[in-house]
């Protein structure tokens, strides 16, 4: 779930900040839902009945302006279809249930049903976005070559479902501040003497000794 929005208990306003936060910086994102919440009252009734070139308007400053305006409204006008408008039909459901059922919306794949799920259920999952995958590969927590799947239930069995929150928010931090994909900041990272990933830099690195 985007830190910036104030909605973590609203499923929709979730699910809509979400889908704007696919693909982008959380700072274009941020404003982006900024604009949009400004022009429109965040439910699927307005924005259902939103003109799709107000919404791209809004949406533009998080890139994939139109494919998003587009989902959110086919969004809104499926869970009024649907649902009624209310998506605690959809989360009331058991855990698999429901995740399957958010999965069938349009534009909602499995990081963004996972984060619809943490954060406005008792229902525990772990959401694995780029940073997550990225830095529990690293820590060797995941396999290296693992699928969100295998990353999300390999994760989730190191922890106690209430801190899968905790877990979801520390490592997005630590993907974003030091564990950088390109140019990861190895020697401010609190786990660097853990780290198998640094380690094996440190030992490639290494001078080669001579056998004369």
């Amino acid at each position: 779930m985007p830190e910036w929005t104030s909605s973590s208990k609203d499923p929709f306003k979730t699910l809509i900040a979400t889908i704007i936060s696919q693909n982008t910086t959380s700072i274009n994102a941020a404003k982006a839902f900024e604009n949009l919440s400004k022009q429109f009252k965040i439910t699927p009734e307005v924005l259902a009945n939103a003109q799709t070139r107000q919404i791209e308007k809004c949406l533009k400053v998080a890139g994939l302006y139109r494919k998003k305006a587009k989902t959110t409204k086919q969004l809104s006008e499926l869970i009024i279809k649907k649902f009624r408008s209310n998506m605690q039909t959809i989360l009331s459901l058991p855990f698999e249930q429901a995740r399957n059922t958010l999965l069938q919306l349009s534009g909602v794949g499995l990081k963004t049903a996972d984060i619809v799920m943490l954060f406005c259920t008792e229902k525990h999952t772990i959401p694995v976005d780029t940073h997550i995958d990225r830095v529990t590969k690293r820590l060797g927590l995941t396999p290296v070559k693992g699928d969100y799947e295998t990353v999300r239930k390999s994760l989730q069995s190191l922890y106690s479902p209430k801190d899968y929150l905790a877990v979801h928010v520390l490592l997005i931090q630590l993907g974003r501040k030091i564990c950088k994909a390109r140019k990861p900041s190895c020697k401010q990272c609190p786990l660097n003497m853990v780290c198998p990933s640094k380690r094996l830099e440190e030992k490639i690195k290494e001078p080669v000794k001579r056998a004369f």
